[in-house]
């Protein structure tokens, strides 16, 4: 992949977070810009050619060990206690500096924040057979919730848990897990209702990958060119009723009870990455020649940077702003919603600039804009599409409770 210097930041304003998140950004970005650079280079990777398991856990332990794979933990497994603004400004300068490592130093596809929302609810057995693994890098887990006929309708599961003595048997199929082809265990989601009922009830388990009658199948990538999802085939997988999280059909509440906050939390990967491509369109119009000055001199593409910056500075503020708002104890619901929507968006439509600014040299694999394209364009439909971020601020707007 092309663009491996770094160049000029985009935004130039006082920074919105603490002294501490400052500091622990300047640290991240040194880890990220140095250690994980060589990395990258010495095994010739970039986003779309994904490190192996054994990489991957060389990249953990090394963030566990520098402090920043647990920040996101709560204060008694060693987290930071973070504020949300300054959790996602420290995810948003992680995206930003473009590194195929990003989503791996906090360990957000298969690492503590994963279990981090869990720690209440374990049982000492749970926190020492697996959230405390987690916390250390010395095991990876994901988050099973998705099958072929439960996306948005999250309650929707098809796999089933059926108790049998002291375990419970689990049989079914889970679709685009993220993390799943190098995670040890799942926090995975099935139905505990009686066969054939109408009834929803949904609870969570942890899973042992390793277990017999479970298996892990990744045979395809995402648009973006990645491997880091795949299916998680459970065929009469005997798991131990210690391992249930929580009471039967709790499941649901389990996962979606920091919705709003872990909506908020997918913005700064998306604005992250924006700025990179921004950052690369503007550079390289900044130095590509066309009838003998910069293409940067030509109004067009003056004017394509100016309204991709502009957009994507209101994303950020929108983003921002509802971290400040959830730390001040407010709901934040529909706001979360409109950030994931805007920045989802917004992010996509500079991408589309970027590459645009590019010219031929934006459709050719290898680039980091084209690859960028694509990545963004999945945020559109990752982790609450579009369409249902606008049904939850419609919802809200139209509450009883607000009409005045």
């Amino acid at each position: 992949m092309t663009n491996t210097t770094l160049s000029a930041p985009l935004f130039r304003g006082p920074f919105e977070g603490s002294e501490r998140a400052a500091a622990l950004i300047a640290r991240i970005q040194d880890f990220l810009n140095g250690e994980l650079a060589a990395l990258a280079s010495e095994h010739q990777l970039d986003h779309e050619h994904s490190p192996d398991r054994a990489l991957l856990r060389q990249v953990w332990r090394r963030s566990h060990e520098r402090g920043f794979y647990g920040l996101t933990l709560p204060e008694q497994l060693g987290g930071l206690g973070l504020s949300v603004l300054d959790h996602v400004l420290v995810k948003e300068a992680i995206y930003a500096t473009g590194s195929p490592f990003a989503p791996h130093v906090l360990g957000e596809l298969s690492g503590p924040p994963r279990v981090g929302a869990l720690v209440r609810h374990a049982t000492p057995q749970q926190m020492a057979q697996f959230i405390l693994p987690v916390a250390q890098a010395e095991m990876a887990i994901c988050f099973a919730l998705t099958e072929a006929e439960a996306g948005s309708d999250a309650g929707a599961v098809q796999t089933r848990a059926v108790r049998d003595g002291d375990d419970y048997v689990l049989t079914g199929r889970k679709r685009f897990i993220s993390g799943s082809p190098f995670a040890d265990a799942a926090v995975l989601m099935a139905s505990t209702a009686p066969e054939d009922s109408e009834q929803r009830e949904v609870t969570a388990f942890f899973v042992d990958l390793r277990s017999p009658g479970v298996r892990v199948e990744s045979n395809y990538k995402t648009m973006a060119g990645q491997s880091s999802t795949g299916d998680i085939v459970l065929e009469g997988c005997r798991v131990p009723a210690g391992q249930r999280i929580g009471e039967p059909g709790r499941g649901l509440a389990l996962a979606l009870g920091r919705i709003t906050v872990n909506r908020l939390l997918h913005c700064p990967a998306m604005v992250g990455l924006a700025q990179v491509a921004l950052r690369d369109a503007r550079d390289y119009a900044m130095q590509r020649r066309q009838f003998g000055r910069a293409i940067a001199q030509f109004q067009a593409i003056q004017h394509m940077l100016a309204e991709a910056a502009t957009e994507l500075a209101a994303a950020r503020a929108l983003m921002i702003a509802t971290a400040r708002q959830l730390d001040a104890g407010g709901d934040a619901r529909a706001e979360a919603s409109m950030a994931k929507l805007f920045c989802s968006e917004t992010a996509f439509r500079v991408a589309d600039k970027a590459v645009q600014v590019h010219g031929g040299e934006g459709i050719v694999q290898g680039r980091r804009v084209e690859f960028l394209f694509r990545m963004l364009r999945m945020y559109r439909v990752l982790t609450g599409t579009s369409e249902i971020q606008k049904n939850t601020i419609a919802k809200e707007l139209l509450a009883p409770d607000t009409a005045a």
